[in-house]
């Protein structure tokens, strides 16, 4: 054999090995793109019905929420008219109770003094004749941290 043999059973050793590899890797992936097709397959048909729930569930809620802002209308109204309702009866009942509460007080304390004995002895303001004068405070002054 000469040396341009031996070099084209080379090159055509080569060229087989190289086809067998591109060809199993073309198998690999075409297994790969498979088991890809099917993932997607699976996660389409799982991912309509879990959107078509949630969908449902978005519309229940924003009806819920409807609800709850109808039952706050309301609220705030009674709230409002409970407001009102209470000033007005503040107004229309609280003067007049004051009235008869100071009238009240008043005859309690005219009755009380009619019924107590006058004291005997000259009378000075705030005082009787005869009653101890106050003690005078004690004689000097506390400085704190002054030394």
């Amino acid at each position: 054999m000469s040396g341009g043999e031996v070099a084209g059973i080379l090159v055509a050793v080569f060229w087989a090995i190289l086809v067998s590899f591109i060809a199993l890797v073309l198998v690999r992936l075409a297994q790969t793109l498979k088991a890809a097709t099917k993932l997607v397959a699976d996660v389409t048909e799982q991912a309509v019905p879990l959107l078509a729930d949630a969908s449902a569930t978005v519309r229940s809620a924003h009806t819920q929420l409807a609800r709850v802002d109808s039952i706050a209308a309301d609220v705030q109204e009674v709230t409002a008219n409970a407001s009102a309702l209470s000033s007005t009866v503040s107004s229309a009942f609280g003067g007049p109770l004051v009235k008869v509460a100071a009238f009240g007080y008043g005859v309690r304390r005219a009755m009380g003094r009619k019924a107590a004995p006058e004291p005997k002895g000259t009378v000075f303001v705030g005082r009787t004749a005869g009653s101890p004068l106050p003690s005078a405070r004690a004689g000097r002054r506390r400085t704190r941290g002054k030394g």
